[in-house]
């Protein structure tokens, strides 16, 4: 695999699942590789989220939401995108992007009280975090 030297992950609203990826990729390539996020629109940043990833002493609570609009998608090495909408609609305005799919649920879907809801929140951040590690070999990371 060709080294990467930037990243772009991608969700609905960049406010839950692209923020914890983005964190993620920086923490395990050790700032080596230029990670980004952004979302098909800005939402707010989820405060489950926030939490989720404090656990693991990632602070992500000054991450302000961003769309597509605001990056310039074609210079980066490898868009990961994280939803069907986003995977579809990236697909068909730049098809000519290094592109992966990760499909992952939606832990603001979740119901219950709040410990199962951050437990929905902790299953995404794990996930995404495995993926991560196995995916992306970062070298002297």
């Amino acid at each position: 695999m060709t080294k990467l030297k930037s990243i772009l992950f991608v969700c609905n609203q960049n406010a839950v699942r692209s923020p914890m990826a983005s964190a993620l990729a920086s923490k395990h390539s050790k700032r080596r590789v230029f990670v980004e996020s952004s979302g098909l629109i800005a939402g707010a940043l989820d405060p489950f989220s926030v939490s989720a990833m404090a656990e693991i002493g990632i602070d992500i609570a000054d991450h302000n939401p961003k769309t597509l609009a605001d990056v310039d998608i074609t210079l980066f090495d490898l868009v990961i995108t994280l939803t069907e909408e986003s995977r579809d609609m990236i697909t068909n305005k730049y098809p000519d992007v290094a592109l992966e799919f990760w499909a992952t649920p939606d832990p603001s879907d979740a119901e219950g009280n709040r410990d199962q809801v951050m437990d929905s929140y902790r299953l995404v951040r794990d996930h995404l975090e495995t993926r991560i590690a196995d995916r992306l070999q970062f070298e002297g990371a």
